[in-house]
């Protein structure tokens, strides 16, 4: 996912692996193949036909992924509303003005 979200345009699995793929950390060209699959079957890619081959690209961007990971996981917290005030209480100053900034610009519209 990293490889695709760095890249504006869809890419083809041989595209992929060959930025994966390295002397230190070999990779089958069909693992990647098979990853990007499973990845669009589970509807984070989406693909295209490109020549004899498809090229994926994500469906959603990093941060709107991680949002919706975040939402999973307070869904299946005992209480979220405790799991979100132990989060909050976790958090640094400038995340602290963030979460503010963004609270403020939901609450206006």
């Amino acid at each position: 996912m990293n490889v695709l979200w760095a890249h504006d345009e869809p890419m083809t699995p041989r595209e992929v692996h060959q930025i994966v793929a390295t002397a230190r950390r070999p990779l089958a060209y069909t693992t990647v193949m098979t990853i990007l699959v499973r990845l669009w079957d589970k509807g984070m890619l989406e693909r295209q036909q490109r020549g004899r081959a498809f090229a994926y690209r994500p469906v959603a961007s990093r941060d709107e992924w991680t949002a919706a990971r975040m939402h999973e996981v307070l869904d299946r917290a005992g209480d979220p509303a405790v799991a979100l005030t132990h989060f909050v209480q976790g958090i640094d100053a400038r995340e602290v003005a963030q979460l503010r900034r963004a609270l403020d610009d939901r609450r206006r519209r």
